[in-house]
């Protein structure tokens, strides 16, 4: 994660409003194809009074380990 924090619009293709919105769109995109598997019942979106935006959902999460083929 630190190689996306040292250069967000390498990975997002911008730092403004439209990376945002592209965040999140990638977020919540990942919330949906957990509930279309039937791995989540629930997905909650938050916007936040800074600007933020929060999505939770009860799905299994975002693997952190590398993908085997990756490796």
């Amino acid at each position: 994660m630190e190689h996306v924090r040292k250069r967000p619009s390498m990975y997002i293709g911008s730092t403004g409003p439209k990376g945002l919105h592209h965040l999140i769109w990638e977020v919540l995109d990942n919330s949906v194809d957990e509930a279309m598997a039937g791995f989540c019942t629930r997905i909650e979106v938050t916007i936040l009074r800074d600007g933020g935006v929060k999505v939770k959902d009860n799905g299994r999460g975002i693997p952190i380990d590398n993908h085997a083929k990756t490796k």
